[in-house]
């Protein structure tokens, strides 16, 4: 009997899949720390025998080099992606044998990129589960416009052929088994779900129920900024990515600490935001270890700048340094646990800042200086607080100077980015409330929305 494993990256919305039989297996997409899937293999008690990429993926490093050095597997790649590494090229309608009658036979379905290939899981002949990738999504389809703006629309095209190709040739009761979609950037839109069937997709999904005029002109309108840091995933999985190092950083002292602040370098406090608006280094800045740390935190920072992590123990701060390097940033500059009573110079002072609810929004005496929504574009679409400023949290790094002058109430859907633009602000020597509740919370305490076109 055939067996398949889904090892989950929650913090970045993507799956990988160990699936094999008795004595052997294939690893679909690896994530770059590759030590959980050798830990699943083992558990298993099979061998990695393939390693299967549906494509040079946008969004993370792969662990699919590194797992092949380590195992001796045989590394399956799309025969046009260009990679600069020894590899096992695979076109379509190719097979392999896995194990004893458990054979993996892959099906071009360009569109996520040129040369996206899913992968057929079959025993004896049967279909089992198909392998996505970035094509066939729940409810949804893998962006196209993440390889090359001229070729966006083309491959919007090549996503709604690609669905059908799926659709037409695979019976309705075998699985969809995406990397992306779970709330992964590289998604088209995201989605509700955690399973599908081929059969499921045909009643639901826009790639199989509109036409494809209809379905592409939907979709390219609705894309949403793209990481900044995808810039940088793809090349580096074409060159070949260096084996993940989980070694600890240097200690960092207080002295070392403000030596770095000094020097322009980013210091990230993944404590919890309510831990850190009550007392944190001045100049820091908060991405808590429990939210999107990797994304948010390889979004804006910039590429290749020096980063020093705060933790308030050691098992956070190598779990946010597991959560890093699957994004490019291998090792963090320095490290320190603790409070901020230890990582300030004698003589300082922790900063804070208030946190606040929509109803004491509502409730304030007189109007705040200033309301700064720092949601996406499309959430702010469907509803905004009259009057508010809007720079997406994304921006506002680079944007901080056209914050308008006074107190700042900064809000986003929920708490976690509002905590991070807080920091930002914070560290920019702005007075700052971090507004930590849901935006249904908005309506309900009264305050005056507006919708409709305007920004």
């Amino acid at each position: 009997m055939f067996f398949i494993d889904t090892i989950e990256t929650e913090g970045l919305g993507n799956r990988s899949y160990l699936a094999g039989g008795a004595r052997s297996a294939v690893v679909v997409d690896p994530p770059r720390d590759v030590d959980r899937v050798l830990a699943a293999a083992a558990a298993r008690g099979v061998r990695v025998s393939h390693v299967a990429e549906t494509h040079v993926h946008n969004d993370y490093v792969s662990g699919g080099l590194d797992l092949t050095r380590l195992t001796g597997a045989v590394y399956l790649v799309p025969t046009d992606a260009r990679v600069a590494f020894a590899r096992t090229p695979v076109a379509d309608g190719d097979t392999v044998e896995v194990d004893d009658g458990v054979t993996l036979r892959a099906m071009a379905t360009p569109g996520h990129t040129p040369h996206h290939t899913s992968y057929i899981l079959e025993e004896r002949g049967a279909v089992a589960a198909v392998f996505t990738g970035g094509s066939l999504l729940i409810g949804s389809v893998g962006r196209p416009d993440l390889v090359e703006p001229r070729l966006t629309e083309a491959l919007a095209r090549a996503q709604h052929a690609s669905a059908h190709r799926l659709a037409a040739q695979l019976p309705d009761e075998t699985p969809v088994l995406p990397t992306h979609g779970f709330g992964s950037f590289c998604s088209s839109s995201q989605s509700e779900g955690d399973a599908t069937t081929i059969g499921k997709e045909k009643s639901g999904n826009d790639a199989l129920v509109k036409d494809v005029d209809s379905f592409v002109a939907e979709l390219l309108v609705g894309l949403e900024d793209v990481p900044a840091y995808y810039t940088h995933m793809g090349p580096a999985n074409a060159e070949g990515p260096a084996p993940v190092d989980l070694t600890s950083p240097p200690v960092a002292d207080p002295s070392d600490i403000a030596a770095r602040l000094a020097a322009g370098e980013w210091v990230v406090d993944l404590r919890n935001r309510i831990t850190f608006a009550e007392g944190h280094l001045a100049g820091s800045f908060n991405f808590e270890a429990e939210g999107k740390i990797a994304t948010y935190l390889a979004w804006m920072i910039p590429w290749g700048k020096p980063v020093t992590l705060l933790a308030e123990s050691p098992a956070q701060l190598a779990a946010a340094q597991r959560e890093l390097v699957r994004v490019g940033i291998d090792r963090p500059a320095a490290a320190a646990t603790g409070g901020p009573r230890d990582w300030i110079p004698d003589g300082a002072s922790p900063r804070s800042f208030p946190r606040a609810t929509f109803a004491d929004l509502a409730a304030h005496d007189t109007r705040p200086d200033v309301v700064l929504d720092v949601r996406r574009d499309s959430e702010r679409a469907k509803g905004w607080i009259t009057g508010s400023a809007h720079i997406p949290i994304h921006q506002l790094h680079r944007r901080l100077n056209e914050v308008p002058p006074g107190t700042v109430w900064v809000h986003c859907a929920g708490g976690m980015r509002a905590a991070i633009a807080a920091s930002l602000l914070d560290a920019a020597g702005r007075d700052v409330v971090a507004v930590d509740d849901t935006f249904d919370a908005a309506t309900e305490a009264g305050l005056p929305l507006t919708t409709g076109t305007g920004r």
